[in-house]
């Protein structure tokens, strides 16, 4: 992404603060073994504002001016690991300055002594997660509410900015979706040759790195009952022959995701599992079909149920209203971006620019059969763009 693309946002989000200052970290990283961390994946909105991809920097915006804040990194650090010098970082961000560690100690000091407000991204709540937070956020909201009489959240105002997407996002979320697709045709085609589930992550992963892009997530390739598993993701089952394959995949790209689903036939179907996925298929081009700027989001939702509720019905699955949840477990849709689940800025309705998946799935235990599909869809001034409508649904 060019320099310009981090200005720019800065200085929209810069507008909105009303000559409060704001502070923003990376994330830090985290533990894999005794002596290695984790691939580091950077915090979105962090990255929005500078486009720096290492861990433990630091941003400042204070008036009309940015800073970036250097890690405080030590010797043995400095001989094993890369890491982003203060001229590179300052020339990827396009801030006005780059400070050290210690330097911004002081400055944010000083910024308290002349502001009784700041601004900045409160760690998420750790009791709506079942993984450990990364801790960065909790840290310097803590030091800041040591300094600062007042401390903003700046997540609303980010996450509306985000969710309308400029045109260097979607032309990075176009290359993203366009390297999954052909991933995906490339796996469908293999896919009679393969004998474990772990040889179609293998041709994603080649085919994604080949082209400078990387998963945007941990992939998922579910043959049979492993496919009613929303998560599944060991990957490592062998393909049984009359079975169905469920991929959920994305590549990102340029800091971009991708997030689509086909399942496919590995062998001969049953006529259970093509009326299951015709189902599914009718479901997601009916739901599609909604998305126009100016729905609300509440008559979205409602109609997608509707439609999901006609879905279940017509295989017979649909007798009570807890069986609703327990073939269809969840959402219909999500926003799409840097992040695989992108905020949408809570919107009452779809607004032109805005990107996000729509995903009808159906999941019968009992017969081992998981049917998912799922594209990536643009809101456009008119209707709709299906970002991901050249890469075929069919088993």
């Amino acid at each position: 992404m060019e320099t310009d693309f981090f200005e720019n946002n800065r200085e929209r989000l810069s507008e909105q603060l009303h000559g409060a200052p704001a502070i923003f970290t990376a994330y830090t990283e985290m533990q894999r073994c005794s002596d290695e961390a984790w691939r580091f994946e950077q915090e979105a909105n962090f990255w929005y504002l500078c486009g720096i991809e290492e861990a433990d920097w630091q941003l400042i915006i204070d008036g009309n001016q940015s800073i970036l804040i250097a890690p405080d990194v030590s010797m043995v650090s400095r001989i094993f690991n890369e890491h982003t010098s203060m001229e590179t970082a300052q020339a990827i961000s396009g801030v006005d300055r780059v400070l050290s560690h210690d330097e911004g100690v002081r400055y944010v000091t000083d910024l308290a002594s002349n502001h009784s407000q700041i601004y900045t991204v409160f760690p998420k709540n750790q009791m709506d997660h079942e993984f450990c937070l990364n801790p960065a956020q909790v840290k310097l909201h803590f030091r800041l509410r040591k300094l600062f009489k007042k401390v903003h959240d700046a997540r609303p105002m980010l996450h509306k900015m985000r969710a309308i997407k400029q045109k260097p996002e979607i032309m990075m979320m176009r290359r993203a979706i366009n390297l999954t697709r052909t991933a995906f045709e490339t796996v469908k085609n293999e896919l009679p040759d393969y004998t474990f589930e772990y040889q179609a992550q293998a041709r994603f992963s080649f085919e994604f790195e080949r082209a400078g892009a990387a998963h945007a997530y941990d992939p998922i390739v579910a043959g049979g009952a492993n496919a009613v598993t929303l998560h599944y993701n060991s990957n490592r089952a062998g393909l049984k022959e009359g079975e169905l394959v469920l991929m959920d995949v994305g590549a990102r790209y340029g800091g971009y995701s991708a997030d689509i689903t086909r399942t496919y036939a590995f062998g001969d179907t049953t006529e259970r599992q093509r009326a299951v996925r015709a189902a599914v298929k009718q479901a997601k081009d009916r739901i599609i079909d909604l998305i126009k700027p100016g729905t609300p989001l509440r008559d979205y939702l409602e109609d997608s149920d509707e439609i999901m509720g006609e879905a279940l019905k017509s295989l017979n699955l649909y007798h009570n209203e807890d069986d609703f949840r327990r073939y269809f477990p969840h959402a219909v849709s999500h926003g799409l971006g840097i992040e695989t689940h992108d905020p949408l800025g809570q919107p009452e309705t779809f607004l032109a620019g805005m990107v996000l998946t729509v995903e009808p799935g159906i999941y019968i235990p009992e017969e081992h059969i998981g049917v998912r599909l799922e594209d990536d869809i643009l809101v456009t001034e008119s209707g709709h763009d299906n970002l991901s409508k050249h890469l075929s649904d069919e088993l």
